[in-house]
């Protein structure tokens, strides 16, 4: 009998705290569409000043900021984007940019870190001169961190670069900042200055930070009026939505400081994964609160199998492919949740060597 859940699936399912829905249950609210909600205006500059921005705008969600920054950049239907090939705009978005805005993204290869090649990008830039062929590059979006990679950092420096480039050039640089608190958290450099080189940064608040719902945009006080608009196209503006935005703030409040142990208790379930038969994790790759590991051939069990196993025992994972599963920690994950998620999938490993020894069927468990 399942005597505890152990949520690994994302960051993304963490449930309010009593703090967030006492909050909630006491914000100051009123019409956003009309900008008059206080509690999302609160929010909104809270953002701004952390990230060093003049103006924010709260949106349902990261796909929805990525989205609306994107247009904003790219007014012109037919603006290209550059962008990297293993991104989360790129794969995981729908590809609103195109099918909504007709923007035309042009993907570069990431590499394994998350970043890209100053000189790929360079190369990537449309020449002007041939416009009557080529559309017209406008912005270049990097990820900080980056999810595909493992939730690797891009330092301020890379960032910088990639900024000078776009000005060099005169584009603009967006960041898809789902998880910038982490990659600050790990870096140990101030979220205003990482960001600093970017002209827009999409902050998610339902990830890392734990709460229920939303993102805030944030650049200029001329981009955001201009993105206010296009919230409304796109149906996200909401009306008292300061209940949102109360447990945003607690978040911003009281789980900032929990990442880093997030990244303790990630590195310490890596490790510990990595001295467990069959399994193998890239450990210099977890920087932050995500884990990849990979089952290794012979291992007589595949990604899938091993989830349903695990949920059995009250833990939630999720495959990411048939030899691969993702894991990433929230700051309702423990460090006893990591040594009890390790304890079960080590004796499932047990199990699985002896029946294979034995000639037995090894799902039989």
């Amino acid at each position: 009998m399942v005597t505890r859940t152990i949520d690994l699936r994302s960051d993304t399912v963490t449930k309010p705290t009593e703090t967030m829905r006492l909050a909630m249950a006491k914000a100051e609210v009123d019409d956003d569409v009309l900008i008059y909600d206080p509690t999302a205006r609160q929010l909104e500059n809270e953002v701004a000043r952390i990230t060093g921005k003049e103006a924010g705008l709260f949106v349902p969600s990261g796909t929805m900021g990525n989205l609306i920054s994107v247009l904003v950049h790219c007014e012109i239907r037919g603006s290209e984007v550059i962008l990297g090939d293993n991104s989360h705009i790129h794969i995981y978005e729908n590809g609103g940019i195109s099918t909504i805005g007709g923007v035309h993204p042009r993907p570069v290869k990431n590499n394994q870190d998350g970043t890209i090649d100053i000189d790929l990008i360079e190369s990537a830039i449309r020449n002007p001169e041939f416009e009557i062929c080529y559309p017209k590059t406008r912005l270049i979006c990097l990820e900080n961190s980056h999810a595909n990679s493992g939730g690797r950092c891009l330092s301020v420096e890379y960032i910088d670069r990639v900024g000078d480039l776009a000005k060099k050039h005169g584009l603009k640089l967006h960041i898809d900042g789902a998880r910038i608190f982490n990659a600050s958290a790990a870096l140990k450099v101030p979220v205003d200055r990482l960001v600093q080189a970017a002209d827009s940064v999409s902050v998610c608040l339902s990830k890392g930070l734990g709460a229920p719902v939303g993102s805030v945009i944030v650049g200029t006080k001329s981009f955001i009026a201009r993105a206010r608009i296009l919230r409304k196209t796109l149906g996200g503006g909401m009306r008292q939505v300061g209940i949102l935005c109360a447990a945003a703030l607690v978040a911003l409040q009281e789980n900032v400081q929990k990442l880093a142990i997030d990244h303790k208790n990630a590195r310490t379930l890596a490790e510990g994964l990595n001295k467990i038969k069959g399994l193998s994790v890239d450990i210099a790759s977890v920087e932050t609160n995500i884990v990849y590991f990979d089952i290794l051939n012979g291992s007589h069990i595949n990604a899938l199998k091993l989830g349903k196993i695990m949920e059995e025992h009250g833990i939630l994972l999720m495959p990411d492919s048939p030899s691969r599963v993702r894991i990433v920690i929230h700051h309702q994950v423990s460090a006893s949740d990591v040594q009890y998620t390790l304890l079960c999938i080590k004796a499932l490993s047990s199990r699985l060597c002896s029946r294979a020894s034995e000639g037995s069927d090894c799902f039989a468990l």
